[in-house]
């Protein structure tokens, strides 16, 4: 069974004020009151709410450049609802600009509250593990899954299975770098002896001898085969709809990729997973070592686990970094905001919109509506 939602609070205008003062950061819809003070600094527009001033109902500001809300957006916020401003809705609290961009916590007064928001549409008990519980959702596991939480999750009963299904971010370039530089130096040498030739297990007189000089663009093509498989991977791995009678591919789908869309911001699944990870890095390496000489396979391996690092250190963040506004990672960070919350069909691209720009699935612009 969910939690009882908590009784409503009502809030004078002098409350909302010393809490302001204090560096929270609150907003305004009508007479409903929301605390984004931990929320503020992964929203793409974090900047706006900063400036809003709690007095003034700053639904256009959550609606302003650079993105329109979605539905989803919408119903995300009732997850941070405190109460209703007491007196005149349309009234203002003197001097309320939210002045501290720094404050990072949740205020504690706030902390039991948002620990016992749950949805009235949620199917699962949140109280266990999930991925058994999803397989059983059938046709309502896409929609369900599609409406994000700001919770963490559990997988699995097992404690090592769980602690293996997570990771924390700076394990990526800790584990990945080293074999990256090893496999780039080891083939570079080789390269650099003079006997390594393109198509010879196919042809001895119609085979290509590679320089030394070849090494940075066959490194490039590993990283742009990585960015390639990217998009591939999320496109039609990540985001297929599994069938609605079918138990275990919704357990796939959530365990790869599902999980994420339900929970974008518990950061212990932002990465991926060393051991998994292992997997698909060595599924990569065995493919190109069989089709192409031994140099030449692992000096794209090691470009495409270049672009894989690179890849996992941007899309973590995309989520929680606080990128300069107008930069290309704030540009980056609204368009993945976008793919979360609206457009879940389109914008795959993590690291650039390279692929989605080829093959034509660039998330549409669209002009931004003020909240009703």
């Amino acid at each position: 069974m969910a939690p009882a939602p908590p009784p409503a609070v009502s809030f004078s205008p002098a409350e909302v004020q010393r809490r302001l003062a204090a560096g929270a950061c609150w907003v305004r819809c009508g007479a409903r009151l929301y605390d984004l003070t931990g929320f503020v600094r992964h929203h793409p527009g974090g900047e706006q709410l900063l400036r809003a001033r709690a007095g003034e109902d700053v639904s256009a500001d959550l609606d302003g450049p650079p993105h329109r809300h979605s539905a989803n957006a919408r119903r995300w916020l009732e997850q941070y609802y405190v109460g209703d401003l007491k007196g005149d809705p349309q009234g203002s609290v003197e001097n309320g600009t939210v002045s501290s961009a720094n404050t990072q916590k949740t205020d504690p007064w706030m902390e039991p509250k948002l620990k016992a928001v749950d949805w009235d549409k949620d199917l699962v008990d949140w109280q266990k593990p999930l991925l058994w519980q999803v397989g059983h959702l059938g046709e309502k596991y896409d929609e369900w899954v599609h409406q994000p939480v700001i919770r963490p999750i559990r997988l699995f009963h097992s404690d090592l299975i769980e602690a293996l299904s997570k990771s924390v971010w700076y394990n990526v370039p800790i584990i990945w770098m080293p074999l990256m530089l090893y496999f780039s130096w080891s083939h570079y040498r080789t390269l650099a002896q003079g006997n390594v030739r393109l198509f010879e297990s196919f042809s001895t007189e119609y085979s290509v001898a590679l320089p030394q000089s070849a090494f940075p663009g066959l490194f490039v093509m590993g990283v742009l085969l990585w960015s390639l498989l990217e998009y591939l991977i999320h496109r039609f791995l990540f985001h297929m709809k599994p069938p609605r009678d079918s138990h275990y591919l919704i357990m796939l789908h959530f365990v790869l990729h599902g999980q994420h869309h339900k929970a974008p911001f518990d950061e212990s699944r932002l990465v991926f997973p060393p051991v998994p990870a292992s997997l698909g890095i060595a599924f990569f390496y065995i493919t190109l070592r069989l089709l192409l000489p031994e140099a030449v396979g692992g000096i794209m391996f090691a470009g495409g686990l270049l672009g894989y690092i690179i890849y996992d250190m941007i899309h973590y963040y995309l989520h929680f970094g606080s990128p300069h506004k107008g930069s290309y990672l704030y540009n980056m960070k609204t368009y993945h905001a976008k793919h979360h919350f609206a457009h879940q069909k389109s914008g795959y691209g993590i690291s650039s919109k390279l692929w989605d720009h080829f093959f034509h699935t660039l998330i549409p612009e669209e002009p931004h509506p003020k909240m009703q």
